[in-house]
């Protein structure tokens, strides 16, 4: 059985990702080669995933996402630019690129899934716990947690120097990445990705690199 592990958010406007947690969730990702079955189909070996937003006639649900692996929360101008809010809209089984962050090479390492919706992490009301936060109530909590399982690893690691590459020339192009918010929405941790960007970063694993 493949592991589990929780991203960390809030109802706030950002998103914190445990130390623990990150370095657990890169170790299973980095050992595991179990492939989970989901909701999906293939052709000619490539995954083509399966849009639950289309499904339910709701263009503006979200599908996909990109989960980022940042221990630390990022602190610019004494905001806490992390993403929170989106956390609230993952839904049981949606898929998510797992993006290793804040390395030598950012980049798309594996695929993730959605297994438990949001809920109140019970750390933020223990003193003992690194992620204690006195501001938090019970009755008014402020950090949620999702639950998420590695699904397998990429066939090969998509670079963020590549993504770019293909980001720019689609921009010229209308192309599939010209408006994803890895380059337009870059500081938030958990983003939103369409459909057709899934799709067309998911292709690229049969490519040769750019």
């Amino acid at each position: 059985m493949s592991p589990k592990n929780k991203k960390r958010g809030g109802n706030g406007k950002s998103i914190e990702l445990s130390e623990p947690t990150a370095k657990s969730a890169k170790k299973s990702l980095d050992n595991s080669t179990e492939d989970v079955t989901i909701e999906s189909s293939t052709d000619d070996s490539r995954t083509v995933a399966k849009s639950s937003g289309e499904d339910k006639g709701n263009k503006e649900t979200h599908s996909f996402w990109l989960m980022k692996s940042e221990p630390e929360s990022r602190i610019e101008n004494g905001v806490d630019v992390k993403a929170r809010n989106f956390m609230r809209d993952m839904k049981l089984e949606q898929l998510a690129f797992f993006y290793h962050s804040n390395c030598k090479e950012p980049g798309i390492a594996a695929l993730i899934k959605i297994v438990k919706e949001s809920y109140v992490d019970h750390t933020q009301f223990d003193k003992k716990d690194p992620h204690y936060d006195p501001r938090s109530s019970k009755q008014n909590p402020k950090w949620f947690m999702v639950d998420v399982q590695f699904v397998r690893m990429m066939k090969r690691y998509i670079s963020l120097a590549e993504l770019k590459r293909y980001h720019q020339e689609h921009k010229t192009k209308d192309g599939p990445l010209k408006n994803m918010a890895l380059f337009t929405r870059a500081r938030l941790s958990v983003q939103p990705v369409t459909k057709e960007e899934f799709d067309f970063v998911l292709s690229l694993e049969d490519q040769k690199p750019v």
